[in-house]
């Protein structure tokens, strides 16, 4: 094989393996978050251990994002995004998600309103308080998930 050959079928390589890269890093979904909110970086962080890696983006108006993702007002938290299509409103467990992704309901997604003690990312002193994840359907209503405590 001459020197140009080799060349090329390194380049080939790099550009195979970059593109296969910046597809994965493409498919990380964003999950909007009110800048310097610390709990969503613990949210995140758990998402990464079950291996489902989100990207945190800050952004100044929260409230639009909700509204853009069709989280009724009343059940807004601290971040908001979209994974398979499914919104995730606050701290979600993992589990759940996965849950959520193997039985595919006709639903929007799941919430977790407000920022409950103990839920992933809201860890304090070993402290828990009860919560519940709701999921929330497509005309806006809500039923429960799963239950926490």
């Amino acid at each position: 094989m001459t020197r140009w050959n080799r060349r090329l079928l390194v380049s080939a390589g790099l550009l195979a393996l970059t593109r296969m890269a910046c597809s994965a890093a493409a498919d990380v979904p964003a999950f909007f978050h009110n800048e310097g909110c610390g709990c969503c970086h613990g949210w995140a962080e758990h998402m990464a251990r079950a291996g489902l890696p989100v990207k945190l983006v800050a952004t100044p108006d929260l409230s639009g994002e909700y509204a853009r993702h069709g989280v009724p007002h009343q059940f807004e938290s601290c971040h908001v995004g979209k994974i398979a299509g499914y919104v995730i409103s606050g701290h979600v467990p993992p589990d759940d998600i996965f849950r959520l992704l193997d039985s595919r309901p006709a639903a929007a997604g799941l919430i977790v309103p407000g920022m409950p003690v103990g839920s992933p990312g809201m860890e304090y002193d070993g402290q828990t308080e009860p919560y519940d994840v709701l999921l929330l359907d497509r005309d806006g209503s809500t039923s429960v998930f799963s239950r926490h405590s």
